[in-house]
């Protein structure tokens, strides 16, 4: 029986996925599969996005460019009209780590109205609590720090799998195919490099109204919930730069008159086992392209790592999906030297 290569791989998958469904069908629980979630880092850092203060300038596009070394991201349908003058980057990619994108309704007559108004959304890295990027990293090249709570790419551990990017639910990492060897992976890293020496995040530095806000993660939390309670007409004092006046420079905060009603939930909290980074808006985050409603408030990776572990324990899984792809090969080889045989026994007697 002659077997070619789609079919070998046909097979074989075919005979792992029933290796793998007999680990899986295995007489334990799902739940006692999942591990427990990983708590917030009591002295992470982390941003607060106020999305009503965000006036769409891109300042801190510009800025996280010039803080990282990245080129300006020109779109093949954009070089008629773009000689090289601008970045008109239209979301996250290798060259492009923090982006704002706008959300737009009807006649966009009023800014952060959901019907016939418009909305921005800053899409960068979120520094999940519990990432499932780390989680799914073979090589554990991504990385969160244990005091941070940042979470980063080493380059040197990195093979270019690319499970993180595939395994992230807010599609932030991103694959450079232009750089050397294996790639790279981009991403915020929350301009780690310049919090070592006393600077500001790109993005936070050269915000002018505040909408990205530095600091410790709980004291941004604390803040976040302080701008729930206001209303359409009051006045508040909008910090900027860090919340905590501890890095960068001394900047003075403004005030500014409440025109629109935040919605009453801080995003980031706890959606999908809550993040370092929180988004406040008065349009639903949903509409703003975050994943909202259908998500769970647990990590992904609370799941999938413990079948992961389960599954790789002892080597059970790969250990039983190697011999049925042995016992595959030598099926198929044994019945390729049988056909043969009857074959020459057939030209012997046909003379």
């Amino acid at each position: 029986m002659d077997i070619n290569r789609r079919q070998f791989l046909s097979h074989a998958t075919a005979g792992g996925a029933a290796a793998t469904a007999a680990v899986i069908a295995a007489p334990e629980p799902a739940q006692a599969l999942q591990r427990a979630p990983h708590p917030r880092k009591p002295e992470a850092l982390g941003l607060l996005y106020d999305s009503t203060l965000c006036v769409g300038c891109k300042a801190c596009v510009a800025g996280c460019k010039e803080a990282n070394d990245r080129p300006v991201e020109i779109y093949p349908d954009q070089e008629s009209w773009n000689p090289g003058l601008w970045d008109t980057g239209k979301g996250l990619s290798a060259k492009t780590m923090n982006v704002i994108l706008a959300y737009r309704d009807g006649s966009m007559e009023v800014k952060d109205r959901e019907t016939d108004g418009f909305a921005f959304i800053k899409r960068q890295c979120l520094h999940c609590v519990d990432p499932s990027c780390v989680s799914c990293c073979p090589v554990s090249a991504m990385i969160k720090d244990e005091v941070t709570g940042i979470v980063y790419n080493d380059a040197d551990r990195c093979i270019g799998c690319r499970y993180c990017v595939y395994g992230c639910p807010f599609g932030v990492p991103k694959y450079d195919l232009e750089a050397a060897v294996t790639g790279k992976i981009h991403k915020c890293e929350l301009c780690r490099h310049r919090l070592a020496e006393n600077r500001l995040p790109g993005c936070v530095e050269t915000c002018p109204t505040g909408a990205t806000l530095f600091g410790r993660v709980e004291d941004l939390m604390l803040e976040a919930k302080r701008r729930l309670v206001l209303r359409p007409g009051d006045v508040y004092t909008y910090p900027r730069g860090d919340l905590n006046g501890r890095v960068g420079p001394d900047t003075p905060p403004h005030d500014k008159v409440i025109e629109a009603a935040y919605l009453p939930e801080i995003y980031g909290d706890r959606v999908l086992g809550g993040t370092q980074t929180f988004v406040l808006s008065a349009v639903p985050f949903d509409r703003l392209g975050l994943p909202h409603g259908n998500v769970p408030n647990h990590s992904y990776a609370t799941e999938t790592e413990g079948i992961q572990h389960f599954m790789y324990k002892g080597m059970i899984a790969p250990t039983v999906a190697l011999v049925a792809l042995a016992a595959l090969a030598y099926r198929s080889s044994r019945q390729h030297r049988e056909d043969d045989d009857n074959a020459s026994d057939a030209d012997e007697g046909g003379r």
